[in-house]
């Protein structure tokens, strides 16, 4: 697909588009690329949805020099791409990070977003102990940094790897060297979910959540799934052997769920 570019300032956000129908936006988390939803977007284009991917901040075909890279930003983008592309109403994906943008998209602008399916979903902060904190850091300090944060990636899909994970894995790693991605990327690691935390009550929009039964940026995925469900009223979907990346990792039990959900929540004609 061809790479579109919003601007936001004097920076710039890649998206694409594909399909028509009712409008869908997808956004990845940190350290990915939009090509994460690889297998979700054929899937809502087959169902009759007009499906926008986008790459976060300094990530990917998104620019860097942005003053902020965090949950906030994102959600901010994800409402700029919708006005851009219509004014909406949309349906929100969020895996991982992308999850908090989606929130507190919907808490500000009630109006443009239809729905909310989270993957794997950062709406708030885990709880860890401050010198694992400090050692997740350094550990993506450069020379390591990048080898260290590809072997994370790899070990978030514990259950069925894809056949495209390695080559996505390597599109990855280019995008990290571009410009000035790798330290885009750093400064998105900061991120704190506690604004998306904040704005859970607020969220009037129907949600669903997905989450992988294996993953490993939870020592409890079930628990978690299962506070972001009661929080905003949501439907829950819990896949076995599955980790961060559901929409990548098992496409044939969660492409169903979020097609099913957007056909309840935002029908194409």
């Amino acid at each position: 697909m061809t790479t579109s570019y919003l601007g936001c300032g004097a920076a710039r956000i890649g998206y694409d588009v594909a399909g028509d129908g009712p409008l869908v936006v997808c956004l990845h988390g940190m350290g990915d690329l939009r090509s994460v939803y690889r297998f979700m977007t054929p899937a809502l284009v087959a169902a009759g949805y007009r499906v926008a991917t986008m790459d976060l901040r300094g990530h990917g075909d998104s620019d860097d020099g942005f003053e902020t890279y965090d949950d906030v930003a994102a959600a901010e983008d994800a409402l700029a791409l919708i006005a851009e592309l219509g004014g909406g109403p949309a349906l929100l994906v969020g895996n991982s990070m992308g999850a908090a943008a989606a929130v507190i998209a919907a808490a500000a602008e009630p109006t443009k977003v239809a729905g909310l399916a989270l993957l794997g979903p950062f709406v708030r902060n885990p709880k860890l102990n401050p010198l694992l904190a400090l050692a997740a850091r350094l550990l993506l300090v450069k020379p390591w940094g990048p080898a260290a944060w590809q072997a994370y990636y790899r070990r978030s899909y514990p259950g069925r790897p894809d056949e495209r994970l390695a080559e996505h894995q390597r599109e990855m790693r280019a995008a990290l060297r571009r410009g000035d991605h790798w330290r885009s990327f750093l400064k998105t690691t900061r991120t704190s979910h506690a604004p998306a935390e904040a704005r859970l009550a607020e969220v009037s929009a129907p949600a669903l959540v997905v989450m992988g039964e294996k993953d490993q940026d939870w020592p409890d995925p079930a628990a978690e799934a299962r506070f972001v469900a009661d929080a905003l009223s949501a439907e829950l979907v819990m896949v076995p052997d599955c980790g961060h990346y559901p929409q990548a990792e098992y496409p044939e039990i969660v492409n169903p769920a979020v097609v099913a959900f957007a056909q309840r929540v935002h029908p194409s004609a």
